[in-house]
């Protein structure tokens, strides 16, 4: 694994720990850094109910974007600088993401083309224990999309290559607005290998892999006409993403430790579902007359007790023969 130094600057930004922390990662982003941490940064004064921090993650940005990001982080509250020595989104979200002190940790891109109004319903399950990781979603039901037919037409085949390959159940990877419990966060991430675009898709293919809980919230979202995306290197490096998550998953790879499929359960909780899952592998006949009561009947032990039969369906036997004999009892 490579080693990447992370120079910090906190400025103003909270000594303690916080609820959210949004973390931005930038590249060359001189041009709209400012307006749109300051759009960020009014936004959750003025209107998110919970206590958070806004990260600014550069990832080895050759023009001032460093610079400026060291500027908001003195002049506002909150605000703190990360830098990295190499590119790398996918890198950049795991050096600012591990070094968290939050509850959850979440990202959004710089150009906040989702409307921050899904911050609050993407962050509201994982504070509340019901779901591990949280993702905005442009293809979800209810969603609201500004974006050209070109755009389009790769996000929806990207996710039908997915979804045919690896059989997973959310709908976008790739919308750049997510979140996830800070405990999943430390379990997951060194499992993910990627360190550019593709980080995405791989730590959702992995949450959902090992039985984590994704939760999907609808967006509004509007296209950036100046995105630094390159929609085709983007996509082929994502296309070889799926076919390396295809090969990892045959051989086995990627899963975490049996106690952290699911962070939070104590010992006792996995302890149980171990014997639950022992109990029916072995006694499939007893499950199945739980499920379906039927009326006793003669066995070659006697008569059955109904419920607890292990010879499985069967037709109603007649009695022994000496039972027959004997006819039937006669009244005291």
């Amino acid at each position: 694994m490579t080693c990447t130094a992370l120079l910090t600057f906190d400025g103003t930004a909270p000594a303690g720990i916080v609820d959210v922390d949004v973390v931005i990662p930038v590249y060359n982003e001189e041009a709209g850094l400012e307006v749109s941490v300051r759009r960020l940064h009014r936004y959750l004064t003025d209107r998110f109910q919970l206590s958070w921090a806004i990260t600014i993650a550069d990832n080895a940005s050759r023009d001032q974007t460093w610079g400026i990001a060291c500027r908001l982080a003195n002049e506002l509250a909150g605000v703190r600088a990360v830098h990295l020595d190499e590119r790398g989104r996918g890198r950049a979200l795991r050096a600012a993401w591990l070094a968290s002190t939050a509850r959850i940790v979440a990202y959004t891109d710089v150009d906040l083309s989702t409307n921050l109004d899904g911050l609050l319903p993407l962050v509201a399950p994982l504070l509340s224990g019901h779901s591990d990781v949280a993702i905005g979603s442009r293809l979800a039901t209810g969603s609201r999309v500004v974006r050209g037919p070109k755009r389009e037409l790769i996000s929806r085949g990207y996710n039908l290559i997915l979804k045919a390959t690896l059989r997973n159940g959310f709908t976008d990877a790739q919308c750049g607005f997510k979140g996830v419990r800070a405990d999943v966060a430390q379990a997951l991430l060194p499992l993910v290998e990627d360190n550019g675009w593709f980080f995405d898709t791989e730590l959702l293919i992995l949450a959902e892999h090992n039985g984590l809980r994704i939760h999907e919230v609808p967006v509004d979202w509007v296209d950036d006409p100046d995105s630094r995306v390159r929609v085709v290197s983007t996509a082929q490096e994502d296309l070889k993403g799926i076919l390396r998550m295809v090969r990892r998953l045959a051989a086995g790879e990627g899963n975490l430790p049996r106690p952290s499929r699911r962070p939070g359960r104590s010992e006792l909780g996995w302890a149980a579902i171990a014997i639950c899952e022992h109990w029916c592998h072995h006694h499939r006949a007893v499950c199945a007359s739980v499920r379906r009561p039927r009326r006793p009947h003669w066995t070659g032990r006697g008569r059955c007790r109904g419920l607890g039969c292990l010879r499985g369906p069967q037709r109603r036997r007649q009695p022994p023969r000496h039972v027959l004999a004997a006819g039937p009892a006669r009244p005291a």
